[in-house]
């Protein structure tokens, strides 16, 4: 497994993979400015809960309001089969660690991102987690 602030992405961004990866490590810094340059202008995203965003930064504001802090940590970046350099499919896999806004820590919480790649940048980003699950928990809504 690795951590996504200290994994060492590759230069050649022409992977459709390794764009993904590239472009996670820079928007979990949070550094969304950065993470521009790896988006098409016609990026659409779509986060937990069916939250409709269009920047990477309202990625950085949506986790702001949810943690304290967040990272991923990468169990497998893998691009489906018949990807092309126009069009590719892409999914990052793992688990979030880091802490809610009251501070308690926590890790092991799942992740699945979809991505579509066009012509070497991020066009579509769609995102799932289990953190609704676990503020469930959290609240007595729900047992583990």
């Amino acid at each position: 497994m690795h951590d996504a602030p200290d994994q060492h992405i590759p230069g050649d961004t022409t992977d459709p993979g390794a764009l993904v990866d590239a472009y996670l490590v820079t928007l979990m810094k949070p550094d969304p400015e950065g993470a521009r340059r790896y988006v098409s202008p016609q990026l659409r995203i779509r986060f937990t809960g069916g939250r409709k965003m269009r920047d990477p930064a309202e990625c950085s504001a949506f986790n702001k309001a949810r943690y304290a802090w967040v990272k991923k940590r990468f169990e497998s970046t893998d691009v489906v089969a018949g990807a092309s350099a126009a069009h590719a499919v892409v999914y990052n896999r793992g688990t979030l660690y880091g802490a809610w806004l009251d501070g308690t820590p926590f890790e092991g919480n799942r992740y699945v991102d979809r991505y579509v790649v066009r012509d070497g940048l991020i066009a579509e980003m769609d995102v799932w987690n289990d953190s609704a699950e676990w503020l469930l928990v959290r609240a007595g809504m729900a047992t583990p």
